[in-house]
């Protein structure tokens, strides 16, 4: 990738011949790389994940699916893919409550009653990447921020003082910005203030993530944005995460470093929801087969707006189709955490809690440095970064953790002694 001083720096404009570029990234696409080429530097691994899963995707014809596959789905103890591809399809549509039982019955026998408690960090937003849809793209005019290690403490240390005991760390998708030391460096703190660490970066390599988990990582999450490939090329039109298949593998590369869960999605609305659903879920369910110790997790982000577009919303995926999809994730696949974010409405997550999520955030911020004012009311001692898109359930954690307890859920901390 040539080295841009606008992915680094902020501007107030942009010049004449990066507007230029922008212009032509979007209007002609011969101006773009191939985004199923690896670009230098990339690591190439074997595995047929991928072309399992965009197989089972690109074949996926919802609509032949009748309530007879609906009713057999529901029926069976074992939910195959067959069955899972029935639970997405419109004809399970009329089955939402049936599906929500089961779902329910899923988790309770494989969960309890828990309900896991997380909050993200968000330590720098500059970005290298142009993707049309999110609020960092390098393009998008926002204050950009990166903390330094003082200030990254600092931010922990408030969040620790709530109570909270797991941190997912997350950067803009800079090489430059937020390189892998900057990055270990944070998790090295992150390990001293909470029990579980997980990391929400760009994609790298199987030794870069090894060294992470060296420097305390548990988890690593990626989301895919779409599975769609046609879709995927025409919204990330620059940087290194146009790359769909080194995309793709982050998941399996962290697995082989030795992490010990993963986690993943598309963000819904993008696409054709349904086949992205089954894309996901699919991705989870084979690496689940081909690396069994490890924990698997799913995600259901839906698109909100950004700074400087406010019009971006999910497409066709409204309330009733999330809970859809989530209920058949857990039928499908009992033992997958699966966590709702703040994305969603206060009212949204407190019931699919009970029915079929098992991992939530609280007290989240998707800004730079803004921790201590959010959680103490004081004014923030570092300066702030623009947020990377608008949340919609803005609870504290005490907040949170007193209503699921209202519910009649038990908030879960951590679940993992280290000796």
């Amino acid at each position: 990738m040539e080295n841009d001083k606008r992915y680094f720096i902020d501007s107030d404009k942009l010049s004449e011949a990066q507007l230029r570029k922008k212009h032509a990234l979007e209007d002609d696409p011969s101006s773009r790389t191939n985004h199923m080429e690896y670009m230098e530097g990339m690591e190439k691994i074997e595995s047929d994940i991928m072309s399992k899963v965009l197989n089972e995707m690109d074949n996926y014809d919802y609509n032949s699916y009748t309530v007879v596959d609906v009713n057999r789905a529901l029926n069976s103890d074992h939910c195959t893919v067959e069955d899972f591809k029935a639970l997405l399809s419109p004809a399970a549509a009329p089955f939402l409550e049936r599906m929500a039982k089961k779902a329910r019955l899923e988790t309770q026998k494989h969960f309890g009653n828990t309900v896991y408690l997380f909050t993200p960090l968000y330590i720098a937003n500059y970005c290298e990447n142009y993707c049309v849809y999110c609020g960092f793209n390098c393009y998008n005019d926002i204050r950009r921020m990166k903390l330094n290690m003082e200030q990254i403490e600092h931010e922990m240390e408030v969040i620790a003082k709530s109570g909270m005991e797991e941190i997912l760390l997350l950067t803009g998708e800079s090489h430059k910005m937020s390189d892998i030391k900057y990055i270990g460096e944070a998790c090295k703190i992150a390990r001293k203030y909470f029990r579980m660490v997980g990391i929400e970066i760009y994609p790298t390599n199987t030794d870069n993530y090894r060294y992470l988990h060296e420097c305390g990582v548990d988890y690593v999450t990626v989301f895919q944005e779409t599975y769609d490939n046609k879709r995927y090329e025409e919204l990330h039109l620059l940087g290194h995460k146009r790359v769909f298949p080194y995309r793709f593998e982050a998941q399996e590369r962290a697995l082989m470093a030795g992490m010990r869960g993963v986690a993943g999605s598309a963000l819904l609305g993008l696409s054709d929801f349904r086949k992205d659903a089954l894309a996901s879920a699919l991705h989870m369910y084979y690496l689940q087969r081909k690396y069994p110790q490890a924990e698997i997790s799913l995600s259901c982000p839906r698109l909100r707006p950004i700074i400087n577009n406010e019009a971006i919303n999910p497409l066709d995926v409204h309330e009733k189709e999330l809970c859809q999809v989530l209920c058949a994730y857990r039928i499908f696949m009992p033992f997958c955490g699966i966590t709702v974010s703040s994305r969603e409405s206060r009212e949204f997550r407190d019931g699919i809690v009970k029915i079929a999520a098992t991992k939530i955030s609280a007290g989240v911020s998707t800004g730079i440095g803004d921790h201590e004012s959010k959680y103490t009311g004081k004014e923030a001692e570092n300066e702030e970064g623009d947020e990377q898109f608008e949340i919609n359930d803005t609870r504290s954690f005490d907040t949170m953790y007193k209503d699921m307890s209202n519910e009649g859920l038990q908030p879960v901390l951590n679940d993992y002694l280290y000796v």
